[in-house]
């Protein structure tokens, strides 16, 4: 039999405009991609989307474009990290996992854009925050780990199931260094604190995040000011653990109080502490890993939804420390 018999053909009807532009792509560069992963010819009529190719070719794409359905479905954009995850869930037969991640939307963005885990281990890391008090979540930048951990701090805040949020990383150069710059300590650290806010500022926007800071129901701190609280009724996110000392991982443990719960993200390839030092966050995954209660949460470079040249760099400098 020719190629030419073998070809096939299937049809898929889109709800509206919307849908079409968003499952298109700028300049139908999610088409294209589509096109180049699976050999298949994909071309937008309408609110009809046809895909014509060899048997195996027609069955690959037409599967892509489900999984990442209710993305273009809602007329959000596809990114090439939703194609990547949906592509990587069907070619390790997770489809049904994959499928399962658009039950999990946990919120919505100040602009709009609906909030969901975008890979597998994001979602099973949602989860874990969700039935758990204490869990640890390691993983290289990009991995949506503290974003994650304040998209559901603030929908946990808004049911009203806690009463404030409480973020938190140590500053390393809260010492010596910055004690030339001007302001209090917290104006010295505000820098570091910087990525807590864009997360906040994404979700609430500014005004309101300016305004729950101002009444204390969003504190943002450097890990020095937990010392001697007992945080009650409150979801506390400690942000590059990796950078704690074993003191200082003990010490915000200690301060979860009743009706409160606490995730603790890091890093463990980017410490930053001085030589010979141990990493409070290593350390507290070696004694508390068989802790019944505690979840611990390991995310890797295919959960990266920065840019793609993001990924490639972890993988690349990972390869080289090998």
């Amino acid at each position: 039999m020719s190629d030419a018999a073998s070809l096939r053909r299937f049809s898929i009807d889109l709800p509206d405009s919307d849908a079409a532009i968003a499952l298109a792509g700028a300049g139908q560069t999610t088409l294209h991609t589509l096109e180049s992963i699976t050999g298949a010819s994909l071309v937008l009529r309408g609110l009809k989307l046809e895909i014509s190719g060899l048997s195996n070719q027609l069955e690959r794409a037409a599967a892509l474009v489900e999984l990442i359905r209710p993305i273009w479905q809602e007329g959000q954009s596809v990114s090439s990290v939703d194609l990547q995850a949906a592509l990587t869930s069907l070619d390790t037969g997770r489809r049904n996992d994959h499928a399962s991640l658009t039950d999990h939307v946990v919120a919505r963005s100040k602009s709009g854009n609906l909030l969901r885990p975008r890979t597998i281990r994001q979602k099973t890391y949602l989860e874990a925050m969700e039935a758990h008090d204490l869990t640890f979540a390691l993983g290289p930048a990009g991995t949506g780990k503290t974003f994650l951990a304040t998209v559901l701090a603030v929908r946990m805040l808004t049911e009203r199931r806690i009463e404030k949020i409480v973020l938190t990383r140590p500053a390393l150069e809260a010492g010596e260094r910055l004690g030339f710059l001007p302001g209090d300590l917290q104006q010295k650290v505000d820098p570091y604190l910087r990525p807590l806010y864009d997360a906040l500022h994404t979700l609430l926007g500014l005004e309101k995040t300016t305004s729950l800071l101002d009444k204390g129901i969003i504190e943002v701190a450097p890990l020095a000011y937990m010392r001697g609280r007992t945080l009650e009724d409150a979801f506390v996110i400690l942000d590059e653990a990796q950078n704690t000392t074993s003191a200082q991982m003990r010490m915000v443990l200690t301060r979860l109080g009743e009706k409160s719960r606490m995730v603790v993200t890091g890093d463990i390839t980017q410490i930053d502490l001085p030589f010979g030092q141990k990493s409070g966050l290593v350390e507290a995954i070696d004694v508390l890993q068989l802790v019944k209660g505690i979840s611990i949460c390991r995310l890797t470079t295919a959960d990266i939804v920065r840019h793609p040249l993001v990924q490639k760099v972890v993988e690349a400098y990972a390869s080289k420390e090998k």
